[in-house]
């Protein structure tokens, strides 16, 4: 990855700009954050192709094709613009260096890690070819490897790019020596064009070699149309597959599926575990740590300037892989942010996204629930005040120590585009799952009770209080709306009347919605007077009760609230905690609180919790530290932490889980884990506690909540008997809803016995 140049802007749409990966025939890529910290990959369209109606077109084609894309090896996009100045594209980040670095630094992969590969990467040609797109560029750089399996990236854009304009001139889309012979002369290459492609990427993997050698791109085409692969240096047991790949007739070349049945019988996931030899293992990880350490760049335009155009040569391809890279990721974006700390993103990894604005009431979304027995009514405000009340507990339990249990449902989720890095939303009978749009399922039955196919823009700017889900209206700039989560209809909505530039929440309760915003004196002409505030609407009134200006040594819009309903409590990403008191927006204090803390901030009673090297305790209404617990590790603790009956639960990476006592900050247990995808993120169960990890490889963890001991782990069990077993790539989150615990984990969600 390169540093961001002068001329490069600071951010893209929702996302601020960490550096570039590279640029190509399209435009360039860079990687950068969400708001909610969720780390993705955006791709800006070169200006002279956005200028040009039939590319745009074709781009937006691509990109609606590509949203269906969901598969567990491939990289989903998360967001896009196809109607602005510059169309763009961004899909999460995969925390894993691609094929060709891993090769180039550790040598050919053993066999059984490239069948591993062969099936993953299979598997996910089904899924793109299923959803009509042909990838065109399978390449070792294109192919990422992370923890959990292979991800291909750059799916669906190759056939954006490639169409009379780009293909009248002899340009070949594609990589020389990779890509297959009807491509290479300038023929329609379809999915049997992907399996060519396939076959030299798993020669490569095996062997560290070409299979049609190396030279200039007219050799390499040469080669491809007419000569013979090198294979002998292949392991006897994968050549004859790999050779049928290779077949010069694509219609003598073996499908996807059929490679993938050959390679891993019972399914790519039963090869995929611990797939990889140790020295790789241990570069993914260092991967994953150079992503999660990168911040910010200082430097940079600092609007959403796009760049200029670039010359042809300065256009080539460029060797840097990850050009569309992700996991999940996850949640589709919000609309704006700046970095933070790596520390404050370990809990939920690169991939994946807090609500940014969330607030507090992201982590802790009780809805208002009902007494039973009654028809809902609603306040003045639209929210819910009675309800059925939630479907009386099922007698289910689960099993004894050391056995996982069985799901009590698994669903799909449909749509697909889930803000996976924010956990499900309970109100009475249902969970309400982020993304865009938002969806509500039966925590009882997994079925699905409604959708908002009407409105856009809720993915990360998204908060709960007074029973109503709070977010800026797309539609309408400016407007707060609340949702009413029982039927998913406005219930809600305030004009601000101009007052404010761009509105955000951050956090509610049950009087107030919190936002940050700007402020600009008309007549001034300098950006530099426009004045970042904070500020209260009041849900009753629908008016803006106060605004007050920020700090100058603020953090811009990287937010993390929380409230408790006397007292707004923030953390930015200038490492700031600021508390103000709600009742007027009155500054309590403010202080800087360490470059590696974690981003988000607890309350209990009276003390405000924060991570970071140190777990620690300061006093609410004066900001005194109380009491901190080192976390004797590199990594520190990781957001976000969670508080339960006066317990704060947190985990530093690679290191354990830890109980502390919010009062006194005295440690009651700490449990070392060898587990290298532990938890991160946890609930507070009766006399359990539940941790999920980042990690796909890593799943539920159970621990009694009294002496840490593990009860067991739950990572996808093929023993649940449950039909509904595609998708599940990426983050897991968690919440707990009386003996139910509700998962998402990619696209799937799940419902687990907690008792």
């Amino acid at each position: 990855m390169q540093p961001l140049e002068p001329e490069d802007p600071q951010s893209l749409g929702a996302y601020r700009l960490l550096g570039r990966l590279g640029a190509g025939g399209m435009g360039r890529v860079y990687l950068a954050r969400s708001p909610g910290g969720r780390t993705v990959a955006v791709k800006v369209v070169r200006p002279e192709l956005a200028e040009d109606a039939q590319f745009r077109a074709r781009f937006r084609h691509e990109v609606e094709i590509a949203r269906a894309v969901s598969g567990a090896y491939t990289a989903p996009v998360v967001d896009a613009d196809t109607e602005g100045r510059l169309p763009w594209l961004a899909t999460a980040y995969v925390l894993g260096p691609p094929l060709d670095e891993v090769i180039g630094q550790h040598g050919p992969l053993p066999e059984a890690s490239v069948r591993a590969l062969g099936a993953g990467l299979a598997e996910a040609l089904v899924v793109i070819h299923d959803a009509g797109l042909v990838h065109r560029d399978l390449k070792p750089s294109n192919v990422l490897l992370a923890a959990d399996g292979p991800r291909v990236i750059d799916f669906g854009i190759a056939r954006a790019v490639d169409g009379d304009r780009m293909t009248s001139t002899g340009v070949v889309v594609g990589s020389p020596g990779f890509i297959p012979p009807e491509q290479a002369v300038g023929e329609p290459a379809g999915p049997p064009g992907d399996v060519f492609s396939l076959g030299v990427v798993l020669a490569y993997a095996a062997t560290g070699q070409q299979p049609f050698g190396i030279g200039t791109a007219a050799s390499l085409l040469y080669q491809v149309v007419h000569g013979t692969p090198n294979l002998t240096e292949m392991p006897t047991s994968l050549r004859p597959l790999v050779l049928a790949c290779l077949q010069k007739d694509p219609a003598r070349r073996p499908t996807p599926r059929q490679i993938s049945a050959e390679l891993a019988p019972a399914g790519a996931a039963s090869a995929l575990h611990n797939w990889l030899p140790g020295p790789v293992s241990s570069t993914i990880a260092q991967h994953a740590s150079r992503i999660l350490d990168l911040e910010t760049p200082a430097h940079g335009t600092g609007t959403a300037t796009p760049p200029p155009a670039r010359t042809p040569a300065e256009e080539a391809p460029q060797r840097t892989p990850t050009t569309l890279d992700g996991t999940v990721s996850a949640p589709a974006a919000g609309t704006s942010g700046a970095s933070r700390s790596r520390r404050g993103f370990l809990a939920l990894g690169a991939g994946v996204a807090v609500a940014a604005a969330g607030g507090g009431a992201v982590w802790a979304f009780g809805g208002k629930g009902g007494k039973g027995g009654k028809d809902p009514v609603t306040d003045p405000t639209g929210a819910v005040t009675n309800n059925k009340g939630p479907t009386p507990e099922a007698a289910f339990t689960t099993p004894a120590n050391g056995l996982s249990p069985k799901a009590l449902w698994r669903k799909q989720a449909k749509p697909l585009s889930l803000n996976y890095g924010v956990p499900a939303m309970t109100f009475g009978d249902l969970m309400v799952v982020c993304g865009n749009p938002l969806i509500a399922h039966d925590i009882v039955t997994g079925e699905q009770k409604w959708s908002t196919p009407d409105v856009t823009g809720l993915s990360s700017y998204l908060v709960s209080g007074h029973g109503l889900l709070f977010f800026t209206s797309p539609q309408a700039n400016g407007d707060f709306v609340g949702i009413n989560p029982l039927n998913g209809k406005e219930a809600w909505r305030s004009r601000l009347g101009g007052q404010l530039a761009d509105p955000r929440p951050i956090a509610a309760d049950d009087k107030h919605v919190y936002l940050i915003a700007t402020i600009q004196d008309p007549a001034a002409t300098d950006a530099a007077k426009i004045r970042t505030v904070v500020a209260a609407v009041d849900i009753g009134t629908r008016q803006m009760l106060w605004h007050q200006e920020r700090d100058q040594g603020a953090g811009e819009w990287d937010v993390a609230a929380t409230t408790d309903g006397r007292y707004l409590v923030y953390a930015d990403n200038n490492h700031n905690i600021t508390v103000r008191e709600v009742a007027h927006g009155n500054q309590v204090w403010t202080k800087k609180v360490g470059a590696d803390s974690a981003y988000r901030p607890v309350l209990h009673a009276d003390k405000v919790v924060i991570g970071g090297k140190s777990l620690r305790g300061y006093d609410l209404k004066t900001g005194a530290e109380r009491w901190s617990v080192p976390a004797g590790h590199k990594n520190g603790f990781s957001s976000p932490l969670s508080v339960a009956e006066g317990v704060v639960y947190g985990a530093v990476v690679l290191k354990g889980v830890w109980a502390v006592d919010a009062n006194s900050g005295s440690v009651l247990w700490q449990r070392e884990l060898s587990d290298p995808y532990g938890p991160l993120q946890f609930v507070r169960a009766g006399d359990s506690v539940y941790g999920v990890s980042y990690f796909q490889e890593g799943g539920i963890f159970a621990f009694d909540a009294k002496n840490g001991a593990p009860r067991w782990i739950y990572r996808n069990s093929a023993n649940d008997g449950l039909t509904e077993d595609k998708g599940g790539s990426g983050v897991w989150t968690l919440t707990a809803a009386g003996k139910r615990l509700l998962v998402v984990h990619g696209d799937l969600l799940y419902a687990l016995p907690a008792v």
